[in-house]
């Protein structure tokens, strides 16, 4: 055994003996490690172990074994890293910025279940046959989901998605070059006015970062409630309650879904609901809560604007068979005012490739819609559409036709 190895058993039994919690007391166990370090330095001058042959490696190694996720612990501390995944022990893939690369990381099966359940242990929730999967948030707000056989062919697949913010604001965004400041600024002032924003895109292109920086156009003195599956989105609101959903317990009760917390949420006296993603019949109460007044902002898996309002369309038909198309078509089209859609492209950068209006009219079944800004040659300019309710731009004290003309 080497001297890592020893210190890490030792640590261990130290902890153990202290009553401390590892993930909750991280500094304690930081000091603990340094103390124990020092001590097996002293012992090994006389031969009592084998040396350490960098004790700073060794600090780390052993903090991250005992407080961290062990071997995956150095992606989550890279900035870069954006999520991890494991196929199987030997294939552990991580994304930087877009694209994936396989790692070097070698694990076995025993190693991947105990990071698992370390990592579930302070969540509350389970992985066992009767719950084949598992959404959870982590202490540092990483979103973990893994599944297990038989519902996996073999072995334990796991997903660590990091929510790594490098944009708070719009303003930022236009920074990093995934959006024009002329279209930042007209979308900062059509939060500001109130209107209704649904952000579609693909897996990774940025949505919650995305509805995230809109949400910091909210004024302050509004009141924001958050919906989410599991919590990922941080915002700087003053008045500010975020809520996620429940898995069932051991018994099968207490389950929370998404489509409770929207309903609770409109007791909550919201100025503005942000529901993380739609993906079922929740999609249902989202439109209630729209058709109420309440202004609102969501995210959906899309492959275009288009495609956002068609499935928002569809959605809604899950919740029942009493929920029928003649309500849902005109109400999507009266109750969403903008569709801003994301892309990735070729080099993995996360790009705004069309903001599309939604005037309120249906036609043959189909929400109509126009153009606001699209993709020219790569380049996302002004298309020739115009937002509903300039009423809402007046009121905020904005110049819409001046705005739209890049002047605003």
């Amino acid at each position: 055994m080497d001297g890592v190895a020893i210190l890490e058993t030792e640590v261990r039994e130290l902890i153990r003996r202290r009553g401390l919690d590892p993930v909750r007391d991280r500094p304690g166990v930081v000091a603990l490690v340094s103390d124990a370090i020092a001590d097996y330095d002293e012992r090994s001058v006389v031969g009592a172990v084998p040396p350490l042959v960098d004790a700073v490696a060794a600090h780390k190694s052993v903090v991250d074994a005992v407080a961290g996720l062990g071997p995956l612990q150095k992606y989550l501390d890279d900035p870069e890293v954006e999520e991890i995944w494991i196929n199987s022990p030997t294939q552990v893939f991580v994304a930087r910025r877009g694209e994936a690369e396989l790692t070097t990381t070698m694990l076995t099966d025993g190693q991947v279940r105990d990071l698992v359940e370390k990592m579930l242990k302070v969540s509350g929730r389970r992985l066992d046959l009767s719950s084949p999967f598992v959404d959870a948030s982590l202490p540092g707000g990483e979103r973990l989901h893994a599944v297990i056989p038989d519902v996996t062919r073999r072995h334990w697949s796991v997903n660590i998605r990091k929510y790594v913010v490098r944009a708070t604001t719009l303003d930022e965004l236009v920074g990093l070059g995934s959006i024009t400041p002329h279209a930042a600024a007209f979308l900062q002032a059509a939060v500001r006015a109130g209107l209704n924003v649904l952000v579609s895109g693909g897996t990774q292109a940025g949505k919650t970062t995305l509805l995230n920086a809109l949400a910091g156009a909210i004024p302050a003195r509004e009141r924001v409630i958050t919906c989410e599956e599991v919590f990922e989105l941080r915002l700087v609101a003053r008045d500010w309650v975020a809520m996620q959903c429940r898995q069932p317990s051991l018994e099968g009760t207490g389950e929370i879904p998404l489509r409770r917390l929207v309903k609770e949420a409109l007791r909550m006296r919201p100025n503005r609901l942000l529901v993380g993603e739609v993906r079922e019949a929740e999609a249902l109460d989202l439109l209630i809560a729209l058709n109420a007044g309440v202004p609102a902002m969501c995210t959906i898996h899309a492959n275009s604007a288009r495609e956002a309002l068609t499935k928002l369309c569809t959605l809604p038909l899950l919740a029942g068979e009493n929920v029928s198309d003649r309500f849902v078509v005109p109400t999507v089209a009266s109750a969403v005012d903008l569709v801003v859609h994301l892309d990735l492209d070729a080099g993995g950068r996360r790009l705004v490739r069309e903001i599309v209006a939604v005037p309120g009219r249906v036609e043959q079944g189909i929400v109509e819609t126009a153009d606001v800004f699209h993709a020219r040659d790569g380049h996302l300019v002004r298309a020739d559409g115009y937002p509903p309710h300039p009423e809402r731009f007046a009121r905020s004290g904005t110049d819409l036709a001046a705005l739209l003309r890049g002047r605003g």
